[in-house]
């Protein structure tokens, strides 16, 4: 059966799915979001406590430290650059990887409590595919206070 011996609804269809594929496949010579090397440590804070730092590897780390897990997808474009993109923006407002510079910059505290408490971070988006990374109440006044304690900024 050729092409043109389909209805136009079907045929359109089958070209959008085909051209679809066919950039799907295109884009994946873009070569953004494929460099996954994870920096080595420079220095952490000061941790409260093994919990605190377990909650926070959990909930933030693969975006704001060089300890990064990169899942199976963010192999594949487009979503290799979300993950890269967020993954470098992480990194820039906070990494708990090198944390002298990240404190010597000034992170606010109160913004970071603000983030955690308010639920923008860890983003609903992050959430949905790391379920891991949904912090109870509990958990996230817990993570809030130690990320917010005067003596890390020091």
């Amino acid at each position: 059966m050729a092409l043109t011996d389909y209805p136009t609804k079907t045929k359109t269809l089958l070209l959008s799915l085909l051209s679809s594929f066919v950039v799907l496949l295109l884009i994946q010579a873009i070569p953004y979001g494929r460099n996954h090397t994870n920096l080595p440590l420079v220095g952490e804070p000061s941790w409260d406590s093994a919990t605190t730092r377990a909650l926070a590897k959990r909930a933030c780390f693969d975006c704001h430290s060089h300890e990064t897990v990169w899942p199976w997808y963010s192999r594949i474009a487009p979503m290799s650059w979300l993950a890269q993109y967020d993954a470098d923006q992480g990194r820039r407002e906070l990494n708990f990887s090198d944390w002298q510079r990240g404190a010597q910059e000034g992170k606010r505290p109160g913004k970071i409590r603000k983030e955690i408490t308010g639920g923008g971070m860890p983003p609903v988006a992050y959430r949905l595919m790391h379920p891991e990374a949904r912090l109870t109440d509990a958990e996230k006044r817990r993570l809030a206070d130690a990320l917010s304690a005067p003596s890390l900024y020091r």
